[in-house]
């Protein structure tokens, strides 16, 4: 087998391949053993029919496309191979020539990742924020806590923001009920904003029996996009009662054995909280300082794919949570081109890191062990909410456990990189990775954060624990 690689790009090359007709020879047999079994021919049990016979009956020709189309995979795979190149897209093969008995020619055009220097990682300094735990942070922990134990008291006064309403109500469209718009007994915070538009201006200031009247537009359901309107009646308005932040009650709510150790505890784990998120921020902008002393020419196909990913999980998102795109532009205030643009800014830096990482990568040659591979599929079949068998047994059927180790082996990548970086807080101190490394359970992982953005550890058996809860409650 022959095979040359012309240049198309910086970052797309076609390579041609020429072999000869002994080089086929398994594909061939394979092909007619294949079509052998498929076909009847009288005198001949089915897999036993002499090539001759085959190619009188159904023609060489399709044995032919049968080896032609089982040979050129390999043949590629080969040639990429000897060649040395990296591609990072599916190639576009055309046949050019096919002389039977003589030779096989085609050509593959194929995205490949482009050549670039990598600057000195120990030139890279980044500054974080220092770490501070206030009191008026620790007291609004305390505050959250106390409002999980509140118990809530019938008053005979209007309704104002943080009481809680019990609510009959009922949306119409048209005169027509609205399916799924009528509730009894409705629990609703005051202010909260978590109902419906025009709720809180509709009760805020009601007492219990009065009734009230307003319109809201649907965000979901066969009638969005309509205007509804609402009948709501006040049942009964009840405030809500915080407990007495003492040393009974953090005895009692907490475990704890005063109020002073309760919060010393929440400081604690808000220290811990920052610090992660701190950790975060290095990561982040250590990436980000690498990125901007490398100039990288992306990959066309590889762009436009994460291009469209990135697009259809944008639409996914708002699907489910049943909004436009129109109202999400006018929600952030950005034009339709605005958010192309951010989009696509998304698309070419995160084309770019993929790229820049596995370089890092390469050169310093570092390996994904099985240890470190189950490390991470254990935390995402923790985030997904499945066992981490099952999770390992999904991402094998999909294809996609090479996606995996590729993102893993960038992860390792990128610590490397932050090891011999200057990161320090913007008081001048350097920030401890060692110390960051064990608080984020792998060297390579940042902090997993929810859909809400509430920063999480998954501990090796998968049990997930919130680091902005009080472990005592779960």
């Amino acid at each position: 087998m022959q095979s040359s690689v012309e240049t198309l790009s910086p970052t797309r090359v076609k390579l041609t391949v020429e072999a000869g007709f002994d080089e086929l020879k398994p594909e061939l047999d394979k092909a007619y053993r294949t079509i052998g079994k498929q076909v009847k021919i009288q005198g001949f049990r089915p897999g036993k029919v002499p090539p001759r016979i085959l190619d009188q009956r159904v023609g060489r020709g399709v044995v032919l496309e049968e080896a032609v189309n089982e040979a050129i995979p390999r043949l590629y795979g080969e040639a990429v191979e000897s060649t040395k190149l990296t591609p990072v897209a599916r190639p576009e093969i055309e046949v050019t020539e096919l002389a039977d008995n003589d030779k096989l020619a085609f050509t593959a055009e194929v995205d490949v990742r482009p050549e670039f220097a990598l600057p000195a990682f120990d030139g890279l300094e980044v500054t974080v924020d220092d770490v501070v735990v206030s009191d008026e942070e620790v007291d609004e922990q305390l505050t959250g806590l106390r409002e999980r134990f509140a118990s809530l008291s019938p008053v005979e006064r209007a309704a104002v923001d943080g009481d809680f309403v019990s609510l009959d109500l009922v949306a119409t469209v048209d005169g027509e009920e609205v399916p799924g718009g009528t509730a009894q007994g409705l629990s609703y915070e005051v202010g909260s904003g978590t109902l419906l538009d025009g709720i809180d201006e509709a009760v805020r200031g009601t007492s219990a029996g009065d009734a009230r009247t307003f319109q809201t537009n649907l965000v979901a359901g066969d009638l969005e996009g309509k205007t509804a309107d609402v009948a709501v009646t006040v049942r009964s308005v009840n405030e809500r009662k915080l407990p007495e932040a003492d040393d009974q009650w953090a005895s009692d709510a907490a475990g704890f054995a005063s109020l002073d150790e309760l919060k010393g505890d929440v400081r604690q784990r808000l220290d811990r909280m920052k610090r992660l998120q701190q950790g975060v921020d290095a990561r982040d902008k250590v990436l980000e300082a690498l990125l901007a002393q490398v100039e990288v020419p992306l990959p066309e196909t590889v762009l436009a794919a994460e291009l469209e990913w990135r697009t259809a999980t944008t639409q996914d998102q708002l699907d489910r949570a049943g909004q436009t795109r129109e109202a999400f532009l006018a929600e952030q205030g950005k034009t339709e081109q605005e958010w192309d643009a951010e989009l696509k800014e998304g698309a070419e830096q995160a084309v770019k890191a993929q790229l820049v990482l596995d370089a890092v990568a390469d050169g310093e040659e570092l390996e994904i062990s099985d240890a470190e591979l189950n490390d991470q599929l254990i935390r995402r079949a923790a985030r997904a909410g499945l066992a981490p068998q099952d999770y390992a047994n999904r991402i094998v059927q999909s294809g996609q456990l090479a996606g995996l180790v590729s993102e893993v082996r960038r992860g390792k990548a990128l610590a490397t990189v932050m090891e011999s970086a200057t990161i320090k807080d913007a008081s001048g101190n350097p920030i401890d990775l060692e110390a960051l490394r064990d608080d984020m359970g792998s060297p390579e992982a940042g902090v997993e954060t929810d859909e809400d953005g509430r920063p999480y550890h998954v501990h090796g058996d998968g049990t997930v624990h919130y680091l902005d809860e009080d472990e005592h409650q779960h």
